[in-house]
């Protein structure tokens, strides 16, 4: 939706203030809206299991997209996603960027007991939720499959700390856009602050 996305204003927001609060981290920005990484294929996940001596050129190009979103999240101290709900979820090209990351041997591993994450250490996600309607509360609360995805997958990496900040109702009128876009920011600045 470009300058109109209620997620990029507020996720802009949260960068800005984690920026302010640390100006010697580095940030890295994928728009996934714009640029969307290529969704797994049958070749991308026999990449992963294939030596690299043995890839065709596609796919080690596919592979090396994925290995650099990996190192990417697993060097990251915050991880700051974007995620308008669409359909009750989230947009594929979010689900994508997941599929890049949630790595066997990687970013998780099978074990007796069963999967277990591998990302340790005090890493911490800031997920900005953008929603038309109201999905916290209320009737429609059980069609939110968007935060209780993230909220699993993302600790299923083994990253518990995953915090919200919700836009809910932004299309519910105005009123209701400009409501959501105020509690959204006060929010943002009360857990940049605690941070």
């Amino acid at each position: 939706m470009g300058d109109r996305s209620v997620s990029r204003k507020l996720t802009r927001e949260v960068v800005s203030k984690l920026t302010a609060k640390y100006p010697d981290n580095r940030v890295i920005y994928h728009d996934l809206g714009t640029t969307p990484f290529p969704h797994l294929s049958a070749s991308i996940v026999g990449g992963f299991f294939t030596p690299a001596d043995q890839q065709s050129p596609e796919v080690a190009n596919e592979v090396a997209v994925s290995d650099q979103l990996t190192e990417e999240l697993l060097s990251a101290d915050v991880i700051v996603v974007g995620a308008p709900m669409w359909n009750l979820s989230i947009p594929s090209s979010l689900k994508a960027w997941i599929d890049h990351v949630v790595r066997v041997g990687k970013t998780f591993q099978y074990t007796s007991s069963g999967a277990k994450g591998l990302i340790s250490g005090n890493k911490k996600v800031i997920v900005v939720s953008s929603r038309g309607g109201v999905y916290t509360e209320g009737p429609a609360q059980a069609y939110d499959h968007q935060e209780t995805y993230l909220r699993t997958i993302f600790g299923f990496l083994g990253i518990s700390d995953v915090s919200f900040v919700r836009a809910e109702g932004v299309s519910m009128g105005p009123d209701a856009l400009e409501n959501a876009l105020k509690t959204a920011a006060e929010h943002v600045s009360e857990l940049i602050a605690a941070s």
